[in-house]
């Protein structure tokens, strides 16, 4: 199979039948030989409605519905697991990703042999609430991720299959794939200019909470590349610092008391001198510090899956 369209949604039961007619006419003149997954992320309209009713007619189409909400992260990863498409592409579901893109991002990957293609709607129509924190928000992720993308937001991105089927999206990285794809050794990322749609129905799911939260993720996920595998190296080092200086001022508070004794000068207790308690407390922060790193060791060695979702029905293979 040459394509395989995976689209996360929640609560757009009137964009989903036009977003399935757009996707068929976009691809009707080509050969692609192609699937379209939908993830309803735990609607609470007749989405999964449309979906079952869509199907029906079309054996191309296929579905997992979740119980509850469990985020686009958590839809992405279930579908990335039943896509069998050589290209993966994803898409939000809200008619503002064109899939007319989709024949170019795809030859990019197959005839340019790009690991990842994410889309850049260099032309928004979004208010500039929306506008002016995506940018900021952009901005920092290509300075932290050094990876030269100018839209890590964009739900329009194509990946070879091998991409999907290794990196695990959890919690909100879903904006991170890029970065998640690039720890793995997926180096040949691209930008695509695409085209923004103006929102048709409904109203957006993200809030101004999700560059706050991503900026956070964006910290999370480079401390996690970083120290997963190793992360005494960051808290038995950090310990090992903290302990030594605290213990260092210790030794120079008692070493001075010991020199006034024998040259019978006036002198404070230890207790009295608030040197000594900031140095009892560095040797105990960094105590704490190295046994943290320790028992995170522990945990890393003996992790087990992240991952459960309870799936309340699906549709296809």
């Amino acid at each position: 199979m040459d394509i395989s369209i995976v689209i996360p949604f929640f609560n757009e039961a009137e964009s989903l039948p036009n977003l399935y007619n757009w996707i068929e006419k976009s691809l009707e003149r080509y050969d692609f030989t192609y699937e379209i997954i939908f993830v309803d992320d735990g609607s609470t309209d007749n989405s999964w409605e449309q979906i079952e009713h869509i199907a029906k007619d079309d054996h191309k189409i296929k579905g997992i519905r979740f119980k509850r909400n469990y985020g686009k992260s958590a839809a992405l990863f279930n579908g990335f697991q039943k896509v069998r498409g050589d290209v993966v592409i994803t898409m939000d579901a809200d008619l503002q990703d064109s899939p007319e893109e989709i024949p170019d991002m795809y030859n990019m990957i197959k005839e340019q042999d790009y690991d990842l293609i994410s889309g850049w709607k260099k032309k928004r129509y979004d208010p500039i609430s929306k506008r002016l924190p995506s940018k900021f928000f952009n901005f920092t992720a290509r300075k932290v991720s050094g990876i030269p993308l100018h839209d890590f937001n964009c739900g329009l991105k194509a990946y070879k299959k091998e991409v999907v089927k290794s990196i695990e999206v959890y919690g909100e990285m879903h904006r991170y794939i890029p970065v998640l794809a690039k720890h793995l050794g997926f180096n040949q990322i691209g930008e695509k200019v695409v085209q923004h749609q103006k929102r048709k129905f409904g109203k957006t799911k993200f809030g101004l909470e999700r560059f706050i939260n991503g900026f956070l993720d964006l910290l999370t996920l480079s401390f996690v590349h970083r120290f997963s595998k190793k992360p005494m190296h960051l808290f038995g080092t950090l310990g090992t610092f903290i302990f030594i200086l605290g213990g260092g001022m210790a030794v120079y508070i008692l070493a001075r008391k010991i020199y006034k004794i024998y040259h019978h000068l006036p002198m404070r207790d230890v207790v009295d001198q608030p040197l000594f308690f900031i140095a009892l407390i560095m040797v105990i922060i960094g105590v704490q510090l190295f046994l943290a790193g320790f028992l995170a060791e522990l945990i890393a060695r003996n992790s087990h899956e992240r991952h459960y979702y309870q799936i309340e029905k699906t549709i296809g293979d």
